[in-house]
């Protein structure tokens, strides 16, 4: 398992912020690594919502399907994308900081069945895509980082 995490300080409220991360089609205009999000069931980033999110990857790109399992509004959103290869788990909490919020997103990524032997491998990466997609959020949400980035 890699795990992926970031706290962030944006001057945005809690709800603002909360109803641009819920909606996954925005994951493409903070995160260098995603190519395209489309919504296939939901409406926006509502309950029920579930997007095809097209990420880069080696070689070529894997089409991922998130499912919203959890829609807390505005403080905790939980999307899941399982295939045969990897699930994808991100934790998003949001609390109210001042005027504006304090947003924690929390990435856990594991690779499924014999792939798991990588795993060591796919920390280095995720590492890397983390700390990309970390600073596109921090600009996205026009926000600052509370604390390091962390990936274990």
């Amino acid at each position: 398992m890699a795990r992926y995490t970031t706290r962030i300080r944006s001057p945005h409220p809690p709800e603002t912020a909360f109803a641009y991360l819920a909606d996954l089609r925005n994951f493409a205009d903070w995160d260098p690594g995603v190519r395209a999000v489309s919504q296939v069931a939901g409406e926006g980033g509502g309950p029920g919502g579930v997007f095809d999110v097209t990420v880069a990857g080696p070689g070529r790109d894997l089409t991922l399907r998130y499912r919203t399992m959890e829609h807390d509004a505005p403080r905790r959103l939980l999307v899941v994308a399982r295939s045969a290869a990897l699930t994808s788990t991100d934790l998003i909490t949001i609390e109210p900081d001042g005027e504006g919020c304090a947003v924690t997103y929390d990435a856990e990524l594991t690779l499924n069945g014999i792939l798991r032997v990588g795993e060591l491998g796919l920390r280095l990466v995720f590492g890397r895509v983390g700390n990309r997609a970390a600073a596109g959020l921090r600009q996205a949400l026009q926000g600052s980082a509370l604390h390091r980035s962390d990936v274990t």
